[in-house]
């Protein structure tokens, strides 16, 4: 049953009214500068959960626990029409909210109340860097597992963009989130240096298991994309009972770049040529990239002569292949360092896997370009196969972050998120292991 935080069924009678018609007592414009106070998670009557939060621009973005998620653009009557995932293509739903404070939305028809987390601000610091961060916790008094969410080499704030600090707390797991240094609002210079990163999300775990005090069930990292290398570095310095690793990587830097090219190349040119065109193409891009990007470029020129008219070309992806390929010599020595940034292009993260003991879950998108899985996957099962606690999981329909895609102009253009992949975070924090896993994806 949908308790409300009003206490007065006629007010709460009477709200509902207006939610339902659709009609809101604000102007479009008064909702666009009220478009922050509706971020928050809610729960429908029919008992599934919705979180609203902060996206690109002018709009808002929703997300379902089922992966469901879609844009939404404020209308001049001040409603919002959501589109579906990623494509820019209504989906005929329409959602409406409450005055800020009000708490309540209407989601296609459905009532929501926003959820009252348990929301803790706070800092802390790390070799002399302070870092913002916040716990949320569900609403009562029990012990709860918490997931401190790691980043990967994004330098938006956590705080503000991690959808998963509110949409896991509705679902009965504790969350910690915060800016990594150089982001949002946390001190320090950016850096992509894995052990610099570890160490701040060791101080992150500390201080999370002291604002959770009595309520601190299991504790454990979710390291999602660059996070993957981070995670199970700082679970080797911190009392975790289990990490989550998603869309991340158990080679080096170079080999995920490399697997990315000959992907993208061999998923256009079969048999030999294929073959040779990729290391063509890895060669000079591998060239480049270990001297800082200051030698190489006859070899990368020479690829470019080579292959720069085959209809392929522009499919080449990579972690950094796209940008050396279209960028002039003169840019790319100018802007090609801060791409790596602290990154050990040859850190084998295998070391830590092979000693770490504590369970691991780590899902695998089998149709990611980003961060190619096969070599990944077949580590990871040798791992296990040595008696490793290591579950892996691969949604056959992913891309890189989770997302299934439709194929628009040669683009993939994302749906949604896979059916699941939220529910799996879940289950795995809660239990730390799977126990029916098969429900959760289509390979193991």
């Amino acid at each position: 049953m949908l308790t409300t935080q009003w206490g007065a069924g006629r007010v709460f009678r009477s709200l509902f009214k207006v939610l339902a018609a659709g009609a809101l007592a604000t102007s479009a414009s008064g909702a666009m500068a009220d478009a922050d106070c509706h971020v928050g998670v809610y729960r429908l009557t029919d008992g599934r959960v919705v979180d609203i939060a902060p996206s690109e621009g002018p709009t808002l973005r929703w997300r379902m626990f089922d992966g469901e998620t879609g844009a939404l653009a404020l209308q001049p009557n001040g409603s919002w029409i959501s589109t579906f995932g990623w494509t820019g293509r209504p989906d005929g739903r329409k959602i409406s909210f409450s005055g800020c404070g009000g708490g309540l939305l209407n989601f296609d028809g459905m009532l929501g109340e926003r959820i009252p987390l348990k929301v803790t601000e706070t800092s802390l610091e790390d070799h002399g860097v302070k870092l913002l961060g916040r716990l949320l916790l569900p609403p009562g008094q029990g012990r709860v597992p918490i997931l401190v969410l790691l980043h990967g080499a994004e330098h938006d704030s956590a705080r503000e963009f991690n959808f998963l600090q509110r949409l896991l707390p509705a679902e009965g797991v504790g969350a910690f989130v915060y800016d990594k240094r150089g982001t949002g609002g946390s001190g320090g210079q950016y850096t992509q240096d894995y052990p610099t990163l570890a160490a701040d999300a060791v101080a992150a775990l500390k201080e999370a298991r002291r604002l959770a005090g009595p309520r601190a069930g299991r504790l454990g990292y979710q390291g999602p994309s660059q996070g993957g290398w981070v995670a199970p570095l700082a679970a080797k310095s911190a009392a975790v009972d289990f990490v989550i690793v998603s869309f991340g990587l158990a080679v080096s830097p170079l080999a995920e770049e490399r697997e990315s090219i000959e992907h993208d190349v061999r998923s256009h040119v079969p048999g030999a040529a294929g073959v040779r065109a990729a290391a063509d193409f890895a060669d000079a891009i591998e060239q480049v990239a270990t001297s800082n990007f200051r030698e190489g470029f006859d070899r990368l020129a020479l690829v470019r002569q080579r292959y720069g008219r085959e209809p392929w070309f522009k499919h080449i992806g990579g972690g950094f292949a796209r940008f050396l390929l279209d960028t002039p010599d003169a840019e790319i020595r100018e802007e090609g360092p801060p791409l790596i940034n602290g990154i050990n292009l040859n850190y084998d993260p295998m070391p830590v896997l092979r000693s770490l003991n504590v369970p691991q879950l780590w899902v695998i998108g089998g149709k990611d370009r980003d961060a190619a899985p096969y070599e990944t996957a077949r580590r990871l099962r040798q791992l296990r196969s040595a008696g490793r606690p290591i579950t892996v999981l691969i949604y056959p329909q992913a891309e890189h972050g989770m997302t299934e895609f439709e194929m628009r102009d040669g683009e993939r253009i994302s749906t949604r998120y896979s059916p699941g992949y939220f529910r799996m975070l879940r289950d795995f924090a809660l239990h730390g292991s799977l126990k029916n896993a098969a429900r959760h994806s289509g390979d193991q």
